[in-house]
C-alpha cells in the first residue's frame, strides 16, 4: 500500500472520511504521478548540477467535477505525502494574480516577452505545481495562460489541478475564446483528465441541517462554529492573499475551497466591491467571526458588509457566522436601516438548508 492509499485508509478509520468509489478511482492516477516524479528526480552528483536540462517531463492530472466532491482533499492528501522537495500548492485564483503582478513589474524593465522571464521565474527551483479550482474568467488571464503553461511544462513542471469544470469548459463563452483553445489542447496532452463522479457533495453534507448563524457572538458560538472549521477543512489552513488592482486582500485562513475571516479584517479594512467580488469569486464556503450591531457609529464598516453579502449572496457563497444579534436587529438606527432591511432578508435566506447546492 502507498503513502496516499495508507493515509486516505487511516482518514477513513478515524471517522474523518467515508470511503468514497469515486475518490478511491482517482487514486491510483495521483500514486502514479508520485511514482514518475519519484523516478524522474534529478540525479545527484557533479554532473548533474553542470547541467542546465529541464528535468524529464511527468505527465500531471486534471481532477474535475461537482463542488464538495473531495477533489481538493484528495490533491492536499498527495500533495502532503508525495516526497518532492521543490512542490508548491496554491488557489489557483491567487496564482494568476501573482503572475498578473509579475508581468507588470516585468514589462517595466523594457523586455519584449514579459511572459518567458515570469514564467522561467516560477519554475525554477519547482517540479510539482499544485493548483485549487482551476477557472478562467478573466479575459487577461486567458491571453497568457497557453504560453506561460507551455514554458512550465517544457521546464519539466508537474502540475496537478482541481476544477469545476471540464477543460472544454474553461472559459466558455468568453471573449476571443478562439485564441484561448491551444491552450485547452496543451492540458490535454500533459496533464491526464479525470471526473471524480460522486453522488455527493461532501461539504453540503456536512452542514445540511446545521446551524451557520450564530448569536451571540460569544464563546460558545466560537466554540460551535470551530467544530464546523476543523469538519469541513480538516483543521489546518493558510492565508489566502488575492491581488485586487495591485493591493493586496486577505483571507487569514483558507483551505479545501472555504475560508474563514472576522468582521473587521474584511469590513474593518477599506475594501471595497470589487475586493469583496474577488473573494466570492475564491471561496466556496466563508465563515465571518463576531458581526458587530450596527450603526451610524460604524457606519462605513456596516456599508462594507452590505457589500460584503451582496457579493456572497450573488456568487452563491456559503457562508457561516457568528453576530451580535439576529439579522433584523443588527441595524436598528442610523443611516443605511432601510437599505439593510434587504441584507437581513438575504442573511436569512443564506441559512437555509438547501442555500449554495
Amino acid at each position: 500500500m502507498t503513502q496516499l492509499s495508507a493515509r486516505y485508509e487511516e482518514l477513513i478509520n478515524q471517522g474523518v472520511l467515508t470511503s468514497d468509489p469515486a475518490q478511491v478511482s482517482a487514486i491510483p492516477l495521483l500514486e502514479k504521478l508520485a511514482s514518475d516524479l519519484a523516478k524522474a528526480r534529478p540525479k545527484q552528483g557533479l554532473f548533474s548540477k553542470l547541467s542546465r536540462s529541464a528535468p524529464e517531463p511527468v505527465k500531471g492530472l486534471y481532477l474535475w467535477g461537482g463542488v464538495g466532491r473531495g477533489k481538493s482533499m484528495l490533491m492536499d492528501l498527495f500533495f502532503d505525502v508525495t516526497e518532492v522537495e521543490q512542490k508548491r500548492r496554491v488557489h489557483f485564483h491567487g496564482f494568476m494574480q501573482e503572475v498578473q503582478a509579475a508581468l507588470h513589474d516585468a514589462r517595466k524593465t523594457g523586455v519584449d516577452d514579459a511572459i518567458a522571464p515570469v514564467a522561467d521565474d516560477i519554475a525554477r527551483n519547482l517540479r510539482l505545481l499544485c493548483f485549487d479550482e482551476m477557472q478562467i474568467s478573466d479575459i487577461a488571464d486567458a491571453m497568457i495562460v497557453g504560453r506561460l503553461f507551455e514554458r512550465l511544462f517544457n521546464a519539466g513542471v508537474a502540475i496537478v489541478t482541481t476544477s469545476n469544470r471540464t477543460p472544454d469548459g474553461l472559459y466558455k463563452d468568453g471573449l476571443n475564446r478562439d485564441l484561448f483553445l491551444p491552450f485547452i489542447e496543451l492540458l490535454k496532452e500533459h496533464l491526464v483528465v479525470h471526473k471524480l463522479v460522486a453522488d455527493r457533495d461532501y461539504r453540503q453534507d456536512r452542514l445540511a441541517g446545521s446551524t451557520v448563524y450564530f448569536t451571540p457572538a460569544d464563546a460558545k458560538a466560537r466554540k460551535a462554529i470551530d467544530k464546523i472549521w476543523v469538519d469541513i477543512t480538516g483543521g489546518s489552513a493558510g492565508p489566502l492573499e488575492l491581488s485586487v488592482k495591485g493591493r493586496k486582500v486577505v483571507v487569514p485562513a483558507y483551505r479545501n475551497g472555504a475560508g474563514r475571516s472576522t468582521f473587521f479584517d474584511l469590513c474593518g479594512l477599506p475594501l471595497g466591491p470589487g475586493d469583496y467580488l474577488e473573494i466570492a469569486k475564491s471561496v466556496r464556503v466563508l465563515v465571518i467571526d463576531d458581526i458587530p450591531r450596527l450603526s451610524r457609529s460604524n457606519f462605513n464598516e456596516a456599508k462594507r458588509f452590505v457589500t460584503l453579502i451582496d457579493a456572497l449572496y450573488e456568487a452563491r457563497v456559503k457562508l457561516i457566522c457568528s453576530a451580535a444579534d439576529i439579522p433584523e436587529r443588527l441595524y436598528l438606527e442610523g443611516e443605511g436601516v432601510f437599505e439593510f432591511e434587504r441584507t437581513a432578508s438575504r442573511l436569512r435566506e443564506m441559512q437555509a438548508a438547501d442555500w449554495a447546492t
